[in-house]
């Protein structure tokens, strides 16, 4: 038996999903980096769940959710959680654009690696 072969139109929502979820990222870091760290726990937490970058963060982690849970109507798991993984890439290299994170050859070995699975993957 043949398996099923991923449409563009499906390549395309995956891959959107994962650089989507590393803004997502970008929009947690950026919370944790407003937020005050010689205060109590408490006063902490506070001040994250009243962060607009947190609260962005999650409405888009909620929309991500619903979106994702549609893509599997269509689509097989085995083939589209490995797209999941590109934002392991497209998060570090994000994270250096924006926030000046160092970027190790072996962090990119590692990406390379996992791009070259999901193209095997994909086609």
């Amino acid at each position: 038996m043949r398996p099923p072969q991923l449409t563009l139109f499906q390549i395309a929502l995956l891959v959107g999903y994962a650089a989507a979820m590393s803004i997502g990222q970008l929009f947690f870091k950026t919370a944790a980096q407003l937020g005050v760290s010689e205060a109590s726990l408490g006063a902490r937490l506070v001040a994250i769940a009243a962060n607009g970058y947190f609260v962005g963060g999650v409405l888009l982690y909620t929309a991500l959710t619903i979106l994702w849970v549609w893509i599997l109507t269509f689509t097989p798991l085995s083939y589209a959680y490995p797209f999941a993984a590109l934002a392991f890439g497209i998060t570090p290299m994000l994270a250096a654009a924006v926030f000046g994170d160092p970027l190790s050859l072996r962090l990119m070995l590692g990406c390379v690696l996992v791009l070259c699975g999901i193209i095997v993957i994909a086609s």
